[in-house]
């Protein structure tokens, strides 16, 4: 699990072809720290496994269904990615919850700067509207972000100076794919309610042992 901080900006080195997919060779310093062999690492808000370290970077591979299903198949050598590692249980959840699960691909239509800031809008797949609410969590290329709007498929989020200064988001422009991962939570509320109960109503909950006579 991650948290959608950012840690640090790394630099794709070297992009060499595996078996159904590609090695990443990524220059880094501050997530090295304590980072082992096999250990997860968020690359651009997808879950990779450090296959190797050296002394100014790691290596992780990415194959079948992460390649085609997240916009890692358009990195290459020079490219600049968003790295974090799994959070630790003492720390503190300053964003939320991530899986480094990459839902889809979304695309940047416009980015207006306001003041030091930007607001941008992102077209993502129909099939996740789903999952997002206004002022919910959603991770942006691995950026634990919040809805600000949400208008058809479009959804406008606001990126302060110090996340254009973190965050490779402050590189973006209209046009550019961006990783998406819906929040947890709300993948599980749909999933509850996108059985036989379709709608969770006073009287659902009354029949389940909830009193909610005095609720408003």
């Amino acid at each position: 699990m991650f948290t959608g901080l950012i840690e640090e900006i790394g630099l794709i080195k070297e992009r060499s072809p595996i078996r159904e997919g590609f090695r990443f060779t990524i220059a880094a310093q501050k997530v090295l720290e304590d980072l082992k062999v096999g250990d997860s690492i968020s690359v651009d808000g997808v879950c990779l496994t450090v296959t190797n370290l050296f002394g100014a970077g790691f290596q992780a591979e990415v194959v079948g269904e992460t390649l085609r299903k997240t916009t890692l198949q358009y990195v290459y050598v020079g490219d600049r990615v968003n790295l974090e590692r799994p959070v630790k249980l003492t720390d503190r959840l300053g964003g939320h919850w991530v899986q480094g699960h990459v839902d889809g691909i979304g695309r940047l239509v416009s980015v207006r700067a306001k003041g030091e800031s930007l607001w941008i809008k992102i077209e993502i797949p129909s099939e996740l509207m789903v999952y997002v609410v206004p002022q919910g969590s959603i991770a942006v290329d691995g950026v634990s972000l919040t809805i600000a709007g949400i208008e058809s498929r479009l959804l406008g989020v606001f990126l302060v100076p110090h996340t254009l200064k973190a965050t490779t988001l402050g590189l973006k422009k209209a046009g550019d794919r961006v990783n998406i991962e819906t929040d947890v939570v709300g993948k599980y509320v749909q999933g509850f309610l996108s059985g036989s109960q379709k709608e969770l109503t006073k009287k659902w909950i009354f029949e389940r042992g909830f009193d909610l006579s005095n609720q408003t």
